[in-house]
């Protein structure tokens, strides 16, 4: 274990909530027992995380796996301000010295967080990218957001990080509407690094791809974080990039961290029926 781990967190989380749904008195408070559904059976409201609590340390990659529905994109969209959160809290050691509650926060400061101390990088490269503007257009916009506008400077930092990524120098100026999906994900990435923000969110970043460019994308991510150490938190359903790339793991199930440790403990010794299941189905 790395002296990281008993340093303060970088992101601590802690009752995070999300129902879908109108709410009533049978389901106004989310059940954590998993022998209940995430259901309610009088409104039909779903609880798509229930009370999820865990911390993320500086250089960090933390895994969260389960299957479709599980509620792990969800999670990572509540972290990202893409959905209000029903209940919780969130806290960042890089805004507010990780005293302010992040989900409250106004629509203004929630755009300065997203801007300034995280990246996001979508399943879909249509939803993190714009497809009609340039490669380097799109890394200029998070800049801009940033309130950093020398054009010379923006200029370079594109150059940089596209290099960082694979994606040519001679092709900067291309729209990523040019690209095959595995050089969209690239340019989703040096986006989302454009600010060095000490924290990377990933969703499914390589489903969809073939397996020799999930790979390099893959072999990327890792490389980036080594350099850079910047915290991750990836969303997968495949134990394999998991396996690749996290040092600890959450798995879902129905809205539920169901178990929660070291990556290679997890995969090697599962202690819950639903990861056991998870794991005999990759070998």
């Amino acid at each position: 274990m790395t002296a990281t781990m008993v340093e303060t967190p970088l992101l601590q989380v802690r009752g995070l909530s999300k129902r879908f749904g109108p709410g009533c008195s049978q389901c106004r408070v989310p059940s954590t027992d998993e022998r209940e559904s995430s259901r309610c059976p009088v409104c039909g409201s779903i609880w798509a995380c229930r009370s999820l609590s865990f911390d993320l340390h500086s250089g960090e990659i933390l895994g969260v796996v389960g299957e479709s529905g599980s509620g792990k994109s969800t999670l990572v969209k509540c972290l990202y301000f893409d959905e209000d959160t029903t209940s919780g809290e969130m806290t960042i050691a890089g805004y507010d010295d990780g005293a302010s509650n992040l989900f409250v926060k106004s629509a203004q400061q929630k755009r300065y967080i997203r801007n300034h101390v995280m990246g996001m990088v979508y399943q879909n490269p249509y939803l993190g990218l714009r497809m009609n503007f340039s490669s380097s257009g799109n890394i200029a916009e998070k800049l801009f957001a940033a309130d950093r506008f020398h054009v010379g400077t923006i200029r370079e930092r594109a150059s940089e990080l596209l290099r960082q990524v694979e994606i040519p120098i001679s092709r900067m100026d291309e729209p990523p509407r040019n690209f095959s999906g595995g050089m969209q994900q690239r340019v989703q990435i040096s986006k989302a690094l454009a600010n060095n923000p000490p924290l990377l969110l990933l969703d499914e970043v390589t489903t969809g791809l073939d397996l020799s460019v999930q790979a390099k994308v893959l072999d990327l991510i890792r490389s980036l974080q080594r350099e850079l150490q910047v915290a991750m938190i990836v969303v997968s359903h495949d134990l394999g990039v998991i396996r690749m790339l996290a040092d600890r793991t959450m798995v879902l199930r129905q809205g539920l961290i169901v178990e929660h440790g070291l990556t290679d403990q997890i995969l090697e010794d599962p202690q819950h029926p639903y990861t056991q299941l998870l794991v005999h189905s990759l070998l």
